[in-house]
């Protein structure tokens, strides 16, 4: 395999597919790294895209699969196969998309956020989001991270875990 972690992610994808009797091309496409504060980086995250140009719809279908949940498996296993045995400073981030889902879903994980920190800040009661796989209650505590008047938490075990957004609590020793 290839050194370039975009390359690595390409090819392991493509072949992934090929093992599953599909022939597909994979776009890949690099999202820089998000400043953390401080020197601390999150890893870059590499898109990796499959062309859907030749694929039936019902291969569409099985590939993004109910909610996204085979994307989510290829996504997951595509992060952990290809960071085992990368040092720490060389891991990357996969996401996968077909067919335009990754983009659709990320709108309406955003337009859950917002109205569900709108809905906190009316009330200021805690709001429960359920239905959400642990990528996408990730998405939303990055979403909500950067306003202090909010927090974010998941509760509950798989597979009933939900992520609840609340006011933020007073931080302690200020003054």
């Amino acid at each position: 395999m290839s050194n370039s972690p975009m390359q690595r992610g390409q090819q392991w994808l493509k072949t992934l597919l090929l093992l599953t009797g599909v022939s597909a091309e994979v776009e890949g496409n690099l999202e820089p790294a998000q400043p953390q504060g401080g020197d601390s980086e999150e890893p870059d995250n590499y898109w990796l895209t499959i062309d859907e140009t030749h694929l039936k719809p019902e291969q569409i279908r099985t590939l993004i699969g109910s909610d996204g949940s085979v994307l989510d498996a290829i996504q997951y296993l595509a992060n952990s196969v290809l960071n085992i045995n990368q040092p720490q400073e060389e891991q990357a981030s996969y996401t996968i998309e077909l067919n335009g889902y990754r983009v659709k879903r990320e709108a309406e994980i955003r337009a859950l956020a917002e109205a569900a920190s709108e809905e906190v800040r009316t009330t200021g009661r805690e709001v429960e989001i359920k239905s959400l796989s642990s990528a996408e209650r990730r998405q939303i505590h990055t979403f909500l991270k950067e306003f202090a008047d909010l927090e974010t938490f998941s509760r509950g075990k798989e597979p009933h875990r939900h992520l609840v957004v609340r006011p933020a609590l007073e931080p302690e020793g200020i003054g």
